[in-house]
């Protein structure tokens, strides 16, 4: 799941975007409405965590942006004000779920986690292939039974390849949806991954390379 945090208290969202990339989501930082605007404009988001008083553009045009531009980026609005009225008023410019500061770490990751579920066509919550097992809720993989060790990149990456369901997918769409604004597009981090989770996985191979096009399950 790729997130696009929009927050100008700096600390906050700094702190907001550790916790998500430990659960394993690709997590991309802006502090104003103008740098949010562009990435939005570029980048295809799962969801957007998005406060709604923001100096550039104003959060709620942000909203409505994404409400009407025909994206699938479900939005998650943050405010310092909880009140009716505030929340009536950020789900009417198009925001799917609003949460009112100060709020806690587990409450926001299961609303991301639920609207990123809403951003894609219903997956199983168990994504299996053969005797391969994945809780993506639990961030838990087994094979033949016994826990995988594998890291918090190497589960993105095989819950993308599984949720794929045999189609091969690119290492730029790799790059894309499990790595943030922090990789570089020009190593060989994708490739380097890969290797790794194949070790991990075993016998007998379960992840091919397509030459030209990618990998899949």
């Amino acid at each position: 799941m790729r997130v696009l945090v929009v927050e100008d208290q700096v600390e906050l969202a700094e702190s907001v975007a550790r916790v998500l990339r430990r659960e394993g989501m690709a997590v991309d930082v802006s502090h104003d409405g103008d740098d949010a605007h562009e990435r939005i404009s570029v980048l295809d988001y799962d969801v957007a965590v998005l406060d709604r008083d923001i100096p550039g553009v104003h959060g709620d045009d942000l909203c409505a942006e994404i409400a009407t531009g025909g994206r699938r980026t479900r939005v998650l609005m943050l405010t310092a004000s909880g009140t009716t009225a505030d929340r009536v008023a950020g789900l009417s410019m198009g925001a799917d779920d609003y949460l009112p500061k100060p709020f806690a770490y587990a409450e926001l990751v299961a609303r991301i986690r639920a609207l990123g579920r809403r951003a894609h066509p219903p997956a199983p919550p168990i994504l299996l292939h053969d005797d391969l097992r994945l809780d993506p809720a639990q961030r838990v993989a087994t094979r033949c039974g016994m826990r995988l060790p594998l890291t918090t990149k190497e589960l993105a990456v095989l819950e993308h390849l599984l949720a794929a369901r045999g189609e091969v997918v690119s290492a730029e769409e790799l790059l894309e949806r499990v790595w943030d604004e922090r990789a570089d597009p020009f190593t060989t981090t994708v490739k380097a991954t890969i290797n790794r989770l194949r070790s991990k996985l075993g016998q007998p191979p379960v992840i091919e390379t397509v030459p030209r096009e990618g990998y899949r399950i």
